[in-house]
């Protein structure tokens, strides 16, 4: 399973060292990016293991990254993509995090995501 693609909104193409850069679309995926800047204890290792257990339990896979108090998720579409959707609200209207979409596919809007702000 390749990493999650952090920054990049649609598109991120690794080159012969694995690094990442972006390029253009060769293979689109049928995940989703989904990113959360944690609040909760300032975004502490701990924190961000759990926020990623949370969401595991869901379906997706994902990782945190310390400097930016960061977890990204990588949503399947066999994920449970509406309850997904509802703690992302909640977490947010609790403070524990705020969340924005990376890359979303169709499937993911048609399920109610893809929020305005």
């Amino acid at each position: 399973m390749p990493d999650t693609p952090w920054f990049v909104r649609g598109i991120v193409n690794a080159d012969g060292d694995g690094l990442r850069w972006a390029g253009e679309t060769v293979h689109p995926s049928d995940s989703c990016t989904i990113r959360l800047i944690v609040l909760k204890d300032a975004g502490s290792a701990a924190v961000r293991q759990t926020v990623l257990e949370t969401f595991h339990r869901l379906g997706t896979t994902g990782e945190g990254i310390e400097r930016f108090r960061m977890v990204a998720l990588d949503v399947p579409p066999e994920a449970a993509f509406k309850r997904i959707l509802k703690l992302l609200e909640h977490g947010e209207a609790k403070g524990r995090w705020h969340w924005e979409e990376g890359c979303v596919t169709a499937a993911w809007e048609t399920s109610g995501g893809s929020e305005d702000e």
